[in-house]
């Protein structure tokens, strides 16, 4: 069957390291029709390759790389990619998207999608250029930072402008929260997708591409590309837009502690006194030194900042985001920003996941605090909140695996079993990953988030900012009027099922066309019909102009991942909150003795997403009517599939 849509690449590369074989591809028709790409191909993938027994770390395992149809096209934000796997760190689904330059320029070679089995006996990286592609060795690349692993592939083909994604030193010595960082300072974290390429023996990938990609209708698609540029310009981003130009996602820092829900001292409440120190003002007037954007965006929230002296001086680096300002800044009690730039960058350089690097050191203090750890299990580090040398010691310590940054480097979940006794009490994660930088109990929805997240306790797929940031207007016209003042009403569980149902959906298309959640969640410019209007012209898969069409698919593709955590034992009972954020009411701030109900959101989404609520398994009827008879079939013979 030829592959013959448009938008596309139109090929991917199947390559297995073990035998050191490349096998190039035609895309499948079935996976742009059905899944779009990036997330929903990737679901399919390793749906059909992955299972039950396979180690996350075992050579069995599968890492897909993926782009969508909207990376790399006259589209804003277009520079987005994205890596699917089974997680080291959760044992379920594992996904991380990143922006930069990597994933246009892989298109640009020729290529959607990249999947990776074995091991290869040999460090190597895959080189990528016009329709080519091949194994190189990287054993001289092995043991080498991010940043000197960019330089030295770039120097070794003599093109400064070919794009990486590679791995650090975390990644190579198995760290579980490792992440592939791309252009330098843009990270894929989250859930391990590093640790996968290390178990590989896969150092990196990199592209140099020049061939062009077309449009199905060229009159039709910049028509509606016109039309979904028009809603940039509408008066009610102004604000949001022009918020994330100067101050890049810093300015949440600000907003969020504003409603109590800026996750401090280890998410023991969620207001930190000092957030000023770490907040967008500071960083903006004595740090930042430019601004600038991923690949076709005209946003620009990225940005670059130097300290020009003391302990922490460096030259142009990329700024922190939020999470990376919370995680090693209002988490662990510390209100030095420029000791939150340095761990920042380290975990770029040793390709580390900022998020649960700062939150597992949170871990570390709390049982400090609560007298379970001491100096002879920390190896002399004195773990008091804030103590800012020890977590710049325990940053390099995690990467390298040494001392007791060794048994941090397994993520709180792991950490707390190894340590024992009443450690799994300060351990916040759901499903092993640890939480980002939000708290339930002030915001309703992302409880109910956290719990459902296929990856675990993280935003990033169904966040709704519709209540948080308040936009009366959006969510009366996707909800209707009578439910919109429910919805809006943050500390309300009233409809967060049918929010967080709606939005995990949207989400799943966008990170399967791939575009940034920049336009989506925060401001919700893009809705879908972003995607009747733009994917059909571009594609020539007509059924993307038909609204029912879409949402089937993006149905398809949330059940579909949610199966894959099912397969693995995955039921309501994981589809849970760590106690603190559950049963502790906020002691401080703006949301103090706030609780999430999350047992009523849970009973409501359950009923909009088409599943059983004692269990959370999908019913036969809702997978036979999204076309995943083989996916029902699968979940009958485990008994995960809910008869009625």
């Amino acid at each position: 069957m030829t592959f013959d849509y448009k938008g596309y690449a139109g090929y991917y590369l199947d390559i297995d390291l073990t035998k050191g074989k490349i096998h190039k591809q035609e895309m499948e028709k079935e996976w742009a029709r059905l899944y779009l790409g990036g997330t929903g191909v990737a679901a399919k993938i390793l749906w059909d390759r992955t299972g039950l027994e396979t180690n996350p770390l075992g050579p069995e395992n599968v890492l897909v790389v993926g782009t969508g149809p909207l990376t790399g096209v006259m589209f804003s934000p277009s520079g987005r990619m994205m890596f699917a796997s089974k997680s080291p760190l959760t044992g379920v689904w594992a996904e991380s998207h990143v922006g930069g330059f990597f994933g246009p320029e892989m298109k640009y070679c020729g290529f959607d999608f990249v999947i990776f089995t074995g091991r290869s006996p040999k460090p190597v990286y895959l080189f990528m250029q016009d329709g080519k592609a091949e194994l190189r060795d990287a054993s001289h690349l092995w043991g080498k930072e991010t940043d000197v692993t960019t330089d030295m592939i770039r120097e070794e083909h003599k093109d400064p402008s070919i794009e990486t994604a590679v791995i650090g030193p975390a990644g190579e010595n198995q760290v579980l929260y490792s992440s592939v960082i791309v252009d330098y300072y843009r990270a894929a974290g989250r859930t391990g997708l590093g640790t996968i390429m290390g178990s590989k023996n896969l150092k990196g990938l990199a592209a140099s591409g020049s061939l062009g990609l077309e449009a199905y209708d060229m009159e039709k698609y910049l028509e509606a590309n016109k039309v979904e540029m028009e809603k940039l310009r509408d008066p009610l981003w102004k604000d949001s837009l022009a918020s994330l130009r100067k101050y890049g996602t810093t300015d949440l820092v600000a907003i969020i502690n504003e409603i109590g829900r800026l996750p401090t001292k280890n998410h023991w409440t969620g207001y930190y006194e000092l957030a000023d120190d770490i907040g967008p003002e500071i960083i903006a007037n004595k740090y930042r030194i430019a601004q600038e954007a991923c690949h076709g965006c005209v946003v620009g929230c990225k940005y670059i900042i130097t300290v020009k002296d003391g302990d922490y001086a460096t030259g142009p680096i990329g700024g922190p985001e939020y999470e990376t300002l919370m995680a090693f800044g209002s988490n662990c009690m510390n209100n030095n920003v420029e000791s939150i730039f340095h761990m920042g960058k380290r975990c770029d350089l040793l390709g580390m996941d900022t998020i649960s690097c700062g939150k597992t050191i949170g871990f570390a203090m709390d049982l400090w605090e609560h007298g379970i750890i001491t100096s002879k299990d920390t190896d002399g580090l004195d773990l008091s909140w804030g103590n800012i040398e020890s977590m710049v010691k325990l940053v390099d310590m995690i990467a390298k695996q040494q001392g007791f940054g060794k048994i941090l480097a397994q993520g709180t979940r792991k950490a707390a079993e190894i340590i024992g006794g009443d450690a799994w009490k300060y351990a916040i994660h759901v499903k092993g990953l640890e939480a980002s930088g939000q708290d339930p109990r002030a915001h309703q929805s992302i409880g109910l988030t956290y719990a459902t997240n296929v990856r675990g306790a993280d935003h990033l797929r169904s966040i709704s900012c519709l209540e948080e940031l308040g936009y009366p207007e959006i969510t009366a016209k996707r909800f209707g009027e009578e439910k919109a003042d429910a919805i809006l009403e943050i500390m309300s569980p009233t409809h967060k099922g049918e929010l967080v149902k709606d939005m995990e959906d949207f989400y799943a298309l966008a990170d399967s066309a791939v575009i940034c959640k920049y336009a989506v969640m925060w401001p919700p410019v893009y809705y879908m019909d972003t995607f009747t209007n733009v994917i059909a012209p571009l594609t020539g898969m007509d059924e993307w102009a038909d609204m029912r069409f879409v949402r089937r698919a993006a149905e398809r593709i949330s059940h579909l991942r949610r199966a894959f955590n099912h397969r693995l034992g995955i039921t309501r009972k994981e589809e849970n909150l760590p106690p603190r954020l559950l049963k502790d009411p906020m002691p401080t701030g703006p949301s103090k003795g706030g609780l999430p109900d999350l047992d009523m959101m849970l009973d409501e989404y359950y009923d909009y997403r088409g599943c059983e609520r004692e269990t959370g398994f999908p019913k036969r009827n809702k997978l036979l009517e999204l076309g995943l008879d083989d996916v029902a079939a699968d979940l009958d013979t485990r008994g995960m599939l809910s008869k009625n």
